[in-house]
């Protein structure tokens, strides 16, 4: 049984601190209360798990369909009038995915200690995501968990078809620069250097061209150093991943993707569409607009335009509507601007939300299809590119020999 470390504060008022075994935490509260002790905190005093687990980790990656499933499951058995306490037990007893099975348990055991199902999701970041916990935040709150449930599981399956779509299409391309990578690097580190005697002479006779000068400096960089550059590159990117993980740098990575060409308007209207797609739920299910907002603002997945909900919300709550402030941020497009305006004023927001993510989600399949279909010729031309440069450093030496005989 798990063990907790308390401090409490006993009849008269001085502070106990030791240590209980109990089930749960919500047993070992109810020791302390036994013992006539008033708990200030109680922790779990389990180990960390080890950094590099790797029987631990085999399998635990938990997919889309997966967790989809999950929660219309989930929705089913609520809708039916099964308690929400024994839904996630029997869905926990009857889960065939090892890692899910233990989610739902520990989901299950936080519930029953007292919290409300949306922290015990937020408990779980690397299996559900903020855009699940803010519809089931919304729909705790808004009394429709089930229906709330059913579309965060219609969203999540649509999201993987997309993504599963781009993957198909993006394999034969990235076939092609893996490839191309490592026919070039195979070229550089283990071809160039058997003509290097052959270069030395003719760089005595007349010199070498440019070309052939940057290849084989290249050449000798990666055959002297290629295996520090490839720790280094390691090195960096756990670094730069890390930092990009705390609040700054995600505002950061956020504000940039706003700005890639082609794929920035992708990242955008996905946001904007899973922003237009949950206040639109919200509004419709009677949850007020300044509420609906807050929740809203954090199922975006964009920290920039979080920002902007956030303070536009600040200015309806002096008395503005919804489009002015929105309108000013300047990150909602003009079209989607003009709608919600439009129903402002008719009194339909929520419908007309919900509308326009619909719309914002087709145009998003369009523009990632032809993008698509882009990235195989250019990836063609990088390779050839590259190759091309490759064989001219090579053959211009030949050539100029010729030309000199």
């Amino acid at each position: 049984m798990p063990e907790f470390a308390y401090t409490a504060r006993n009849m008269t008022g001085e502070d106990v601190v030791g240590s209980i075994t109990a089930g749960s935490r919500r047993e070992a509260l109810n020791t302390l209360a036994e013992r006539a002790l008033f708990p200030v905190r109680v922790d779990s005093t389990e180990k960390a798990k080890p950094l590099f687990d790797f029987k631990l980790s085999m399998g635990r990656k938990i997919k889309a369909e997966v967790l989809a499933s999950t929660l219309t499951q989930l929705s089913d058995l609520l809708e039916n009038g099964v308690p929400l306490l024994n839904s996630l037990k029997l869905l926990s007893e009857q889960c065939a995915h090892e890692r899910m099975k233990e989610v739902l348990t520990a989901i299950h055991d936080q519930v029953v200690e007292g919290a409300p199902l949306d922290e015990a999701f937020a408990q779980h970041p690397e299996v559900f995501g903020e855009l699940t916990v803010s519809m089931v935040r919304a729909g705790s709150e808004g009394a429709f968990l089930e229906d709330a449930l059913k579309r965060t599981a219609d969203f999540l399956e649509l999201q993987e078809e997309m993504k599963s779509r781009v993957k198909g299409a993006m394999a034969y391309p990235a076939f092609l620069a893996a490839a191309g990578f490592v026919v070039t690097v195979v070229l550089i580190v283990f071809f160039v250097p058997k003509f290097a005697e052959l270069f030395k002479q003719l760089e005595k006779q007349g010199g070498l061209p440019t070309p052939t000068v940057v290849l084989l400096a290249l050449s000798d960089f990666l055959g002297r150093w290629g295996i520090f550059l490839i720790a280094g590159l390691f090195a960096l990117g756990s670094y730069v991943k890390k930092q990009l993980a705390k609040p700054a740098g995600r505002h950061l990575v956020d504000r940039w993707k706003l700005k890639i060409p082609v794929a920035g308007s992708i990242f955008l209207g996905s946001a904007v569409s899973r922003f237009c797609r949950v206040l639109g739920t919200l509004l419709r299910n009677g949850v007020p607009l300044l509420r609906a907002l807050e929740i809203s603002q954090d199922s975006t997945g964009n920290l920039v335009l979080a920002d902007a909900i956030k303070a536009s919300a600040e200015n309806i709550s002096s008395g503005d509507t919804l489009s002015q402030p929105l309108g000013e941020c300047g990150l909602i497009p003009k079209p989607v601007m003009a709608m919600i305006k439009i129903a402002e004023e008719s009194n339909n927001l929520e419908n007309v939300l919900i509308n326009v993510a619909d719309g914002i989600d087709r145009k998003i399949g369009r523009q990632i299809d032809i993008m698509v279909r882009l990235v195989e010729p250019t990836m063609l031309m990088v390779m050839g590119t590259v190759i091309l440069f490759v064989l001219v450093a090579l053959l211009l030496p030949v050539f100029d020999m010729s030309a000199t005989m």
